[in-house]
Parts: C-alpha cells; sequence; structure tokens
C-alpha cells in the first residue's frame, strides 16, 4: 500500500520528498516480508502484535484525550477515567476534512463528523459538556492531532492521559514526546473494549491492516516524520 501510493504520486510530490523516504520504502519491503515468513509462526505473530501494546500505572493528570477513531471504546475508556476522578477535562480534536466527506457535502448528504459522535457517546457515558473540550484546530492522523491538544493545554508540563486503541499505544506514546519535546508526561491507556486480539490478529484483515499500518507509522516516526497527512 505504502509503495503503492509513493509510485502514483506527482512528480513534484514525489521528488520533493525527504531522502529519508527511500529508507521508508527499503523498511517496508523488509516489513513485508518479515510478516510473509511469520505468517506460520503464531508466538512470533503474537510477539509483533504484543510490541505494539503499552500501557501506563493512572495517576492524577490535567486532561484526558480521547484520540479519533474506533469510536465508540475510546470514549468510553475516557469517560470510566473522567468519572473515577482522574483529570478535569476530556479532549476531543475535530478531524480535517477528506475528500469523501467533501464529496458527500457537494452531493448535500449531511453526515456526522466524528468529533460530534465522539462528544455524544462522552456525555451519555457521564461526561458534561462542560468538561469537554474540542480546540477549533482540526487535525489528520496522529501526529497533527497530538499537536492540536498540546497547542490547547495551558499547562505544557503536567501529564495527560491519552486513550487509544491497543494496538496504537506504543505509538501514541512516541508521538506525544515528539511533540512535547519530552516536557509533557504521557500516560497512554487502552480502551478496554477494544475487540483486538494480538493471538488472533492475523485471523482478522482489518487488525492484519492496522498492525501494518502502526509498523508504518513507527518507521516514519523513527525517521523523523518525512511522511505527514
Amino acid at each position: 500500500m505504502f509503495l503503492f501510493a509513493l509510485n502514483y504520486m506527482p512528480n513534484g510530490i514525489r521528488n520533493n520528498l525527504p531522502r529519508r523516504s527511500g529508507a521508508l520504502r527499503g523498511s517496508a519491503i523488509l516489513l513485508a516480508g518479515v510478516l510473509l515468513i511469520a505468517a506460520a509462526h503464531a508466538p512470533l505473530l503474537r510477539g509483533i502484535a504484543s510490541f505494539l501494546i503499552i500501557e501506563d500505572l493512572l495517576r492524577p493528570a490535567v486532561a484526558i484525550v480521547a484520540l479519533g477513531g474506533q469510536a465508540p471504546f475510546r470514549e468510553v475508556e475516557a469517560a470510566k477515567l473522567y468519572r473515577a476522578g482522574w483529570a478535569p477535562v476530556v479532549f476531543i480534536v475535530r478531524e480535517g476534512p477528506s475528500d469523501e466527506s467533501e464529496a458527500l457535502r457537494e452531493l448535500g448528504i449531511k453526515i456526522i463528523p466524528e468529533w460530534d459522535l465522539s462528544r455524544q457517546v462522552l456525555i451519555r457515558q457521564g461526561v458534561p459538556a462542560s468538561a469537554i473540550i474540542i480546540p477549533k484546530d482540526e487535525a489528520v492522523g496522529t501526529l497533527e492531532e497530538l499537536r492540536v491538544v498540546y497547542g490547547a493545554l495551558q499547562s505544557k508540563d503536567a501529564p495527560v492521559i491519552l486513550v487509544t486503541s491497543k494496538y496504537h499505544t506504543r505509538r501514541t506514546r512516541l508521538t506525544w514526546h515528539y511533540v512535547t519535546g519530552g516536557r509533557s508526561e504521557p500516560i497512554v491507556r487502552a480502551a478496554s473494549r477494544d475487540p483486538f486480539d494480538p493471538d488472533r490478529w492475523w485471523q482478522q484483515r482489518r487488525f492484519a491492516l492496522s498492525v501494518v499500518r502502526e509498523y508504518l507509522g513507527l518507521i516514519n516516526y523513527y525517521a523523523g516524520f518525512p511522511i505527514t497527512p
């Protein structure tokens, strides 16, 4: 998927990518080879997924962030942490426009934005509207989303609870460190109702694609984010 996208980029965009994108190409090929070799080895496959999953001990924080995606599981977890008193507010971020949403708008078809759905879930789960913070800036992808949150925080040095899916936890922690320069400590928590299973992820296409995307995301992180949304 990554290689296909590169091959069909307009020349101007492709030529302007940093040279490190060549390393991304090679890493993507290597990753695909590793996954193919591992296909018959369940323990290795479990290890591939387990590496992506981390979780921090809970402690009081200045805010909880329900990262966009996989609604309602992340929002349900964020609301549970709010009700338990771990932080006084919950952040959600408006997603940027996509080609699909713009096409639907042109057709006069209204769709519920993901951030609005997240807000409704939080309220249904006991988070008052006054405790839900929605910054004015929009974001596409984890890097932009966390930048928007950090920019909206009044306290730049306080710990923040980041709620996401299991397979997304490691990259979320790394990206928060990158965005904050290490000033704000991330407390990463996985949504407890997330159906992702590291023991059988390769048996479902959606989870297999999620794992591949996460490793490509990690490659992008270690390369210094040459590929942006």
